[in-house]
């Protein structure tokens, strides 16, 4: 069982960075691998990054490939997402969830979600 805390969600101008973080419970957060997804009103929850449960592989969506990092800190039980040249397409709320190792891009992939953190990013 695990649950998840998301932060780091602000307002913002195009071009500017945010860093958001995803603190879990429990003694087996190494074991997840782990995503973040984004959901705008109105549109369905995408994929936006994942990273393997030992932080060595890593996938992104390409609409935010070259401008977003993910990466995890085990012993602190927690998953980061820098993002950087943000811009108005990437306002939307941002969820971090854990999943077994198989999972991938498909939300219902992971069990676990936290309640999401709010990024607006103003032109």
């Amino acid at each position: 069982q695990v649950q998840l805390v998301e932060s780091g969600g602000g307002l913002v101008q195009a071009g500017d960075s945010l860093r958001l973080s995803c603190v879990a419970s429990g003694r087996t957060f190494s074991r997840y691998r782990m995503g973040w997804f984004r959901q705008a009103p109105g549109k369905e929850r995408e994929f936006v990054a994942l990273i393997s449960s030992g932080g060595v592989n890593t996938l992104y969506a390409d609409s935010v490939k070259g401008r977003f990092t993910v990466s995890r800190d085990n012993a602190e039980n927690t998953v980061y997402l820098q993002m950087n040249s943000l811009k108005p397409e990437d306002t939307a709320a941002y969820y971090c969830a854990a999943g077994r190792p198989s999972a991938f891009m498909n939300p219902a992939t992971y069990e676990y979600w936290g309640q999401g953190t709010q990024v607006t990013v103003s032109s």
